[in-house]
């Protein structure tokens, strides 16, 4: 009987623990970090995604993707030399949270910003002092997923 009834808890816990939800990690060819969050918003479930969009309310946020995002996106001049001018759309000012600057070599910012209605879509970031080199500018939304991209500076 003591065996049967162990058997059985461990099915019950197994079943359990199949039922929780999933984090899916997306990555690029580079090994970049592209998505971070539920399954229910992946690319292997764009189908239900599509049927989602009609049937439940899915914010602009969540359904968003890295390439739609860098597209209402502008980043100029690349390479820079003195300033570097981000300017974005109206709905990506309404995710945008925060945007920062790392060097590449380094993990300490060079640069933050938090997104305030007084920065009208831009930002501009005097990169006079610093050293020539590849610097990270990412972009945290409010839903926490992170969108970055390299930047050279000259």
């Amino acid at each position: 009987m003591r065996k049967k009834t162990l058997s059985l808890f461990t099915f019950v816990i197994g079943i359990f623990g199949y039922c929780q939800s999933s984090v899916l990690f997306e990555y690029d060819e580079a090994g970049n970090q592209k998505y971070r969050g539920p399954a229910l918003f992946s690319k292997q479930s764009s189908d239900n995604l599509d049927e989602n969009k009609k049937t439940s309310s899915v914010s602009p946020s969540q359904a968003m993707d890295e390439k739609t995002f860098w597209k209402q996106i502008r980043l100029y001049p690349v390479p820079v030399n003195d300033v570097l001018t981000i300017d974005w759309t109206d709905e990506l000012d309404q995710l945008i949270e925060s945007v920062s600057l790392y060097q590449h070599s380094t993990v300490h910012w060079k640069f933050q910003q938090q997104n305030a209605p007084n920065l009208n879509k831009q930002i501009k970031i005097n990169m006079t002092g610093y050293d020539w080199g590849v610097y990270v500018l990412h972009f945290t939304l409010t839903d926490g997923r992170v969108f970055s991209r390299n930047i050279t500076k000259r």
